[in-house]
């Protein structure tokens, strides 16, 4: 299959693109289908800025241990390179560094796979310095394995795709050098986490519910994030647009408030090693009350990217966390699709169609998240000095006072709460030495 010529741009590599089906469904990997992914693959390296001007694909019932795809294919990628005049093949799998440095001797040009793609365009949109630090070492760990002779050729093949970060400055370096500067890293990571850490407990001392939008890359998260809060998240039609997490405060419309919290998108294949440096990031997931999984209801693939996007969330330790599925793009999608009725999943509490972009369905949306924090508010028996009119105007403020008596110099109320408060209240009258029992 060969094809596409539309520029992104001037003087933007020109790349061959390769694509891999299996013969046996039990031999290809769960995920999106071979097509879908080369189309994905097409989209990856516009963003990465690269001009994707032909197509090689094949076939394959095992694969070729020293190059991946056959001898034969190879031939034909070779000719393809040199007919389309291309500077660069991406592959649409995870090649082995001995499989990477094969092909690139026998194609006389670089050669990237999926993961040093995805790397390289994470190091292009990284901005802040936890974001930039992040994806260094995420680049560094995937080049380790690859530096005996792996990389002496790219010095001769020149800078762009797959070289940005701290892959122009490390091509020569030595195992050791490159050890030493992920330790530097990791430890200058510590150090950011460890500001990130205080900032989430200083959320977590405001008594209100975190949500967090995660999804599949370019579902929508941002433009949602925006309709929520106006939080201004720049949005582009393009795959990893959100990089940083944002934290805007949501106003509900029966009075509730929410901390809601873009993250970044995930994918087919993320590679590991970007799970594993973004792991203070992806903390933020992982610590959140309510999920709403954002997904494109246009995408044909739209349950394998679900799916995706659930694996992800149960390595990072988030697969148990309530959660809402959010059908985006509903304005743009040909037909309602059925699978707007979810399957049966033990997390999900709810299922939405909306469309992020005009508005429509984000109302009934914000209608569910208030009342699903109603269903999981705590009833709490509180009693304590009525002095304390600093405690009961919190309660009065944060929570739901059922009722409230005042005797004796004491302040007798029953309050409807989140989970959040409840430990929050019980943390404060511990130190008072006050009375509290929850109720059904």
């Amino acid at each position: 299959m060969k094809g596409g010529t539309q520029s992104v741009g001037p003087q933007a590599e020109r790349a061959v693109l390769v694509g891999v089906a299996y013969a046996s469904r039990r031999d290809a990997e769960p995920g999106i289908g071979a097509e879908e992914s080369l189309r994905e693959l097409d989209r990856l390296a516009r963003t990465a800025g690269v001009e994707p001007v032909a197509t090689v694909s094949q076939t394959v019932r095992r694969i070729t241990p020293a190059t991946y795809i056959g001898a034969g294919k190879v031939a034909e990628l070779k000719d393809e390179v040199a007919a389309a005049h291309a500077g660069v093949v991406l592959v649409d799998e995870n090649l082995s560094p001995a499989q990477q440095r094969n092909l690139t001797e026998k194609l006389n040009v670089k050669v990237l796979d999926r993961s040093q793609l995805i790397l390289d365009i994470f190091a292009g949109r990284a901005r802040s310095l936890e974001g930039k630090l992040q994806v260094e070492l995420a680049q560094l760990e995937y080049m380790l394995p690859r530096l005996t002779r792996a990389w002496t050729h790219l010095s001769r093949l020149g800078g762009g795709v797959g070289t940005r970060g701290p892959g122009e400055t490390q091509l020569e370096v030595d195992r050791r050098r490159v050890r030493e500067r992920i330790v530097r890293l990791r430890g200058r990571l510590r150090q950011v986490e460890r500001t990130r850490d205080l900032h989430r407990r200083e959320r977590a001392s405001v008594p209100y519910v975190t949500i967090a939008l995660v999804g599949y890359t370019n579902a929508g998260k941002s433009t949602l994030m925006n309709a929520l809060t106006n939080a201004g998240v720049l949005v582009e039609d393009k795959l990893f647009a959100t990089l940083d997490p944002t934290v805007r405060r949501l106003d509900l419309p029966g009075g509730e408030r929410a901390l809601v919290v873009d993250t970044v998108g995930f994918i087919h294949r993320l590679p590991h090693q970007l799970i594993e440096a973004f792991k203070s990031t992806l903390e933020e997931v992982r610590r959140a009350d309510l999920l709403l999984h954002v997904v494109d209801a246009t995408s044909p693939e739209a349950e394998e990217q679900v799916q995706i996007v659930e694996r992800v969330l149960d390595e990072i330790g988030a697969g148990a966390t309530p959660t809402m599925l959010v059908w985006n793009k509903m304005d743009a999608a040909i037909h309602a699709p059925s699978r707007i009725v979810a399957a049966e999943r033990a997390h999900l509490v709810g299922t939405h169609a909306i469309s992020a972009m005009t508005g429509s369905g984000v109302t009934d949306l914000l209608d569910g998240v208030e009342r699903w924090i109603e269903r999981e508010r705590v009833r709490l028996d509180i009693a304590l000095p009525a002095a304390r009119g600093d405690l009961v105007a919190w309660l009065h403020r944060d929570a739901r006072v059922v009722s409230e008596r005042y005797e004796d110099g004491r302040a007798e109320i029953t309050a409807l709460v989140t989970p959040k408060m409840a430990a929050q209240i019980r943390k404060r009258l511990r130190e008072l030495a006050c009375s509290i029992s929850p109720t059904s």
